[in-house]
């Protein structure tokens, strides 16, 4: 699958793991983790960032806590109809960014946020845009999160594995979108950032990173 398969794959999903699946789940353990981990890290005043949104569950649990300034971006169009109707507030008052990835982050400036995270979303990037960790790395002043499946492939729900192995390979999920598996502690560290925090949650591994000129 090319990257603009995958990037069309996600923008029309419809059904499970749709904006409207996940606004019916509404905010959950991964939520209160985030939460707590960026109330102690940056503070409620902090601009924060989520890549790949979908409709907005995880940064309505942070509005409820007290965050102001949030920013989403999100490739699916009615992801923003669907947050609009279960979390209006959020929708009101949030900046909300309809593109890919790879197209947004490049338009924002060095550091622009204090916080950025993303939860099971940069594993869907294909190896072709990769280039977009950079700017994920560039757009972050103070806190790095990623809640990211690591592997091993051909695990629940998938169909096997191509073009590498364990956290090396590719994972098609439900036999219909893929999975890519990288160490995503190696990944952010390749590229400048220390990993302060990481902890095993079920199916996904959650690492906190700082950049390495300036440890919180």
């Amino acid at each position: 699958m090319n990257p603009d398969s995958v990037r069309r794959e996600w923008a029309e999903r419809t059904g499970a793991y749709s904006p409207e699946y996940y606004a019916h789940l509404g905010p959950n353990w991964v939520s209160e983790a985030l939460r707590e981990t960026l109330v102690e890290r940056v503070g409620t005043d902090a601009s924060v960032l989520e890549l790949g949104c979908s409709s907005g569950r995880h940064l309505a649990h942070l509005a409820e806590a007290g965050f102001s300034d949030l920013h989403g971006v999100e490739v699916n169009d009615e992801a923003f109809a669907v947050l609009a109707g279960e979390f209006p507030a959020l929708h009101a008052t949030g900046q909300f960014y309809h593109d890919a990835i790879e197209s947004a982050l490049p338009t924002f400036a060095d550091r622009a946020f204090d916080a950025v995270f993303s939860v099971e979303t940069l594993q869907h990037l294909h190896p072709d845009a990769e280039g977009a960790l950079d700017h994920v790395v560039r757009v972050t002043d103070d806190l790095l999160v990623t809640v990211e499946n690591e592997g091993p492939a051909g695990g629940e729900n998938g169909t096997g594995a191509e073009g590498g192995t364990g956290r090396e390979g590719v994972n098609y999920v439900d036999g219909e979108f893929p999975l890519y598996y990288r160490d995503w502690g190696a990944v952010f560290a390749d590229r400048g950032m220390v990993e302060v925090e990481s902890e095993a949650q079920k199916r996904a591994t959650r690492r906190e990173f700082v950049h390495s000129s300036s440890r919180l």
